[in-house]
């Protein structure tokens, strides 16, 4: 099996034009294509024809039972009562995690305003994922992004699970040391790439997860994601396949540890279990 735990379905070349059912076909195409059995949707840090809400993104999956939404919060118009129709979405197992997007805004994950957010994650027991690292947008600013700032969280709410995005990329050790040194921390591999990977940085990037794999994270604390469109799911899998790790290692990574941070019901799901896995064998 494998679970993306990392995509979107936004309209990045025209934001002004909606395209929520275009994209949706888009995504179950690419999924189909490429053998892959479930994707985590993450909704936007802002809303616009082309980046559709929670509401209406819950509202276009709820038949679709091989997508599950995470919902992005956006920290400038956020307010405590917007949470309650994400606790609802939550109750009825629509949302499965909550996104936050420090450099898209500026803000830092510990900010005041946002413990009313840690609560819900704590009370719903849901992850929160973090972007971290270089932001696709040139009007990002990074420093609110890096990693190190997920540990002030950590230690904050020992009883939220957090997933820091894109492996804090380019602070991969910085990252490690914070997936390694809180047991509610985790990390995701999506985004290290726009479009293809090209031989000499998937090279490099194999190296930097191998050696993060090899010194302090386990395999158990790290997801599988493309952040497919920007990155190119097909791609991503034939990094994986290269990746020189044990295949039990690989499984955790591709399905396992997903399917148990969000409560991914795989084995009720009727899905075939199929893909990367089988060709390791």
């Amino acid at each position: 099996m494998i679970i993306d735990c990392h995509t979107h379905i936004n309209n990045y070349h025209n934001e002004t034009q909606e395209s929520l059912s275009e994209d949706l076909d888009k995504l179950q195409k690419e999924m189909r294509r490429n053998r892959v059995d479930i994707a985590l949707v993450l909704t936007s840090y802002k809303v616009s024809p082309g980046r559709p809400s929670t509401r209406a993104v819950v509202e276009a999956t709820r038949d679709l039972p091989n997508l599950h939404v995470v919902a992005g919060i956006c920290y400038t118009t956020f307010a405590p009562g917007d949470l309650v129709e994400i606790r609802d979405f939550i109750k009825e197992g629509s949302v499965k995690g909550l996104k936050l997007y420090p450099g898209y805004k500026p803000f830092y994950p510990a900010d005041h305003k946002l413990e009313p957010l840690y609560r819900l994650a704590a009370e719903c027991d849901v992850p929160v994922m973090i972007h971290s690292g270089d932001t696709y947008s040139p009007r990002g600013k990074v420093k609110y992004a890096h990693p190190l700032h997920v540990d002030d969280v950590a230690v904050d709410y020992p009883d939220v699970t957090f997933v820091i995005c894109h492996i804090g990329n380019p602070w991969i050790r910085d990252c490690m040391e914070v997936v390694f040194k809180n047991k509610n921390v985790y990390t995701d591999i999506s985004g290290l790439v726009l479009g293809n990977f090209k031989d000499r940085f998937q090279r490099f990037m194999m190296k930097q997860l191998q050696e993060m794999l090899l010194f302090g994270v386990e395999p158990t604390k790290v997801l599988f994601g493309s952040d497919w469109p920007i990155s190119s799911m097909e791609s991503y899998l034939r990094f994986m396949e290269d990746l020189a790790i044990p295949a039990s290692d690989k499984k955790k990574i591709m399905y396992e540890n997903t399917a148990r941070l969000f409560k991914l019901d795989v084995a009720g799901s009727g899905l075939k279990r199929n893909s990367l896995l089988d060709r390791l064998k």
